[in-house]
């Protein structure tokens, strides 16, 4: 099928308007329509993430399969739930140790029992948020850095050029926690030694006058039991480990520039969540080990 985002736009404007008649005494989004909504640029991305929410939750499917642009756009949609999520976790938290913060918070519970129908204090105004929104954005990066529920594949040809993007995306996509599964060599002759290791490799032919000769080539679908974790996290060591394939040490930056760490590469920046064992602990040493950025707290 098809993904229509003016329709999706209209039906997720909807959720978000019971969404606010649930928390808002008076609700204010009422006399606007989705039908009247115009698309922001990666407002598409946004909606294509949420309808493959709502088909997973459904139950009703074996698997899903999305055919998306296969680049950087594709990525980073899949890392919305994890991006939203630090934006929201740190601009709280930013504005909670503000003057502002720290000036409005006695007003907070009696403003919000007038305008919602819930009550916030300052104490659980800091807290994790628990509000819907906030666990479907956790569900969301559960289920990206959960391969027996989200896996993704690379295709590539033969050439030189088809190769090297789809290296690069192999690393990048590490970044937002994406597990990439085997290679699909399409329609191609050429033999592929290492260039993927060790992920498994399957070729498709052409597909002809019958799907059958691609169905055969899919009989021994690639598994995950040998795939690198994106991430992995030794508490025992105060070591994190990042799986980067293809990346060097100088296409690689750490920054430390706040509680968090962040790492960017493949023109993805991904902030590490840590575990309270390491969060907020200076960085002491970090290495690039056999496609592997190994930090040490």
């Amino acid at each position: 099928m098809q993904l229509r985002v003016a329709h999706l736009l209209t039906k997720a404007w909807e959720d978000i308007k019971k969404l606010e008649a649930k928390y808002l005494r008076t609700p204010i989004l009422k006399d606007i329509y989705g039908e009247e909504l115009a698309l922001f640029p990666g407002m598409d991305s946004a909606l294509a993430l949420n309808a493959l929410r709502e088909y997973d939750q459904d139950g009703n499917y074996d698997a899903i399969v999305f055919d998306g642009s296969g680049d950087q756009a594709t990525l980073r949609m899949m890392g919305m739930p994890e991006t939203i999520s630090w934006y929201i976790r740190r601009f709280r938290q930013v504005f909670i140790n503000s003057e502002l913060g720290k000036n409005i918070s006695p007003f907070i519970a009696p403003i919000t029992s007038t305008v919602l129908n819930v009550s916030w204090s300052s104490d659980n105004f800091a807290q994790e948020p628990t509000n819907e929104a906030n666990q479907i954005l956790e569900q969301g990066k559960q289920a990206i850095s959960n391969p027996q529920r989200f896996i993704a594949y690379l295709v590539t040809t033969g050439e030189p050029g088809s190769i090297a993007s789809a290296q690069y995306l192999w690393g990048a996509a590490q970044q937002v926690g994406l597990t990439v599964g085997g290679v699909f060599l399409n329609q191609s002759q050429q033999y592929l030694s290492d260039e993927f290791l060790p992920l498994p490799l399957v070729n498709l032919p052409q597909k002809g006058d019958s799907w059958d000769t691609l169905i055969q080539a899919l009989s021994d679908f690639p598994q995950t039991t040998a795939v690198p974790k994106p991430l992995t996290i030794d508490v025992a060591k105060r070591q994190v480990s990042l799986y980067l394939p293809n990346f060097d040490k100088k296409q690689v930056k750490l920054i430390q520039s706040g509680p968090e760490v962040t790492i960017e590469a493949g023109d993805q920046r991904r902030n590490l969540e840590l575990p309270p064992q390491l969060s907020g602990q200076p960085v002491k040493g970090a290495k690039f080990q056999d496609n592997y950025l190994i930090i040490s707290f």
